[in-house]
């Protein structure tokens, strides 16, 4: 039997079809995957061909050499060196697009993952990108900042080493204060954080929880707007991910790592974006703001319906997504 469901954070319906749904293993990929070198001569995150990358902001040495690298984006979507400014004329809106763009080459090596790495490997990478969202937000140009990490053809990426990025943005995107509306008005109707209210509901319900540990929950949303859509949410309230605890660094590392090698293997390394969501800052008092990190398997593609009426279709039950899981 079909049923709309609400997504209370985001406010979009997905449509889920009880009768018509497919089995989570047959979201597998279906294509071989594709091996990949320890080393690659012509990639410019390898070992021996950083001065092929822009300059250098940050680097965790090991052993004579580097263990994680954090460099400028060599085509950066927002520049540094541009002067900040905004222009309105008419019914035209133009903003100068100062910000930052940086790179986290997660690895020396050229065909691992977050996925395979030790625990406290995935830790350091957690604490460079907590130094970087921190450091970002010097810049008074920054209204938002957002880290994020392309896995895979469909995710959008262009090279294959391991990686993830950075972008401040001068402006806070239209999705991100909605949401932040959202809660806001959660907070105004009931005095609570909508996000803390998700969380208590989901560890209640305990049927779409895939990883539970004293710091955070691993779930797939009542409402997850497609197949294995999954949010890791701190169970502190917490609107600043620049707040993270070294405790708290240590349990999303096995969170992340976890969830990466289960996706792995239940689906044969499916493409992913996952992205830390998160208020500045000057913001970690709020009340009603709470970060969290999702990471969306790319196991389906955007339809007609879904682009032109901005309702999502998950072919695949969430209950049964965390189970497989």
């Amino acid at each position: 039997m079909p049923e709309l469901r609400l997504n209370l954070l985001t406010r979009e319906w997905v449509i889920l079809n009880t009768d018509r749904a497919r089995e989570p293993r047959e979201f597998k990929r279906t294509e071989p995957r594709v091996s990949r070198p320890e080393y690659l001569p012509t990639c410019p995150f390898c070992p021996g061909n950083e001065a092929k990358t822009p300059e250098e902001l940050f680097r965790i040495s090991k052993d004579g050499g580097w263990k994680i690298r954090v460099v400028s984006n060599k085509y950066p979507a927002l520049s540094k060196d541009v002067e900040p400014g905004r222009i309105s004329e008419g019914t035209k809106r133009m903003v100068r697009g100062r910000g930052l763009h940086e790179v986290i080459i997660e690895s020396p090596l050229h065909d691992t993952s977050p996925a395979f790495l030790e625990p406290e490997y995935v830790e350091d990478i957690i604490r460079i990108y907590r130094e970087r969202f921190v450091n970002a937000y010097k810049d008074p140009a920054t209204e938002h900042v957002i880290i994020f990490k392309n896995h895979g053809a469909a995710s959008g990426t262009t090279i294959g080493h391991p990686h993830s990025q950075l972008i401040a943005t001068p402006i806070v995107p239209m999705r991100f204060r909605d949401r932040l509306l959202e809660a806001t008005h959660y907070f105004d109707d009931t005095g609570r954080c909508l996000r803390c209210d998700v969380l208590k509901t989901e560890y209640e319900d305990g049927s779409r929880v895939v990883i539970d540990t004293e710091h955070f929950l691993t779930f797939i949303p009542y409402a997850a707007l497609s197949p294995f859509h999954t949010w890791i949410f701190p169970k502190r309230h917490t609107p600043s991910f620049s707040a993270i605890t070294e405790e708290e660094i240590k349990d999303l590392a096995y969170h992340l790592k976890t969830m990466l090698r289960k996706l792995y293997s239940g689906l044969d390394d499916p493409d992913y974006n996952f992205a830390v969501n998160s208020n500045g800052p000057g913001e970690a008092s709020s009340e009603f703001a709470h970060w969290y990190l999702t990471i969306i398997p790319r196991v389906v593609k955007s339809s007609g319906f879904e682009l032109g009426s901005g309702i999502y279709s998950n072919p695949c039950l969430p209950e049964k997504s965390a189970e497989f899981l």
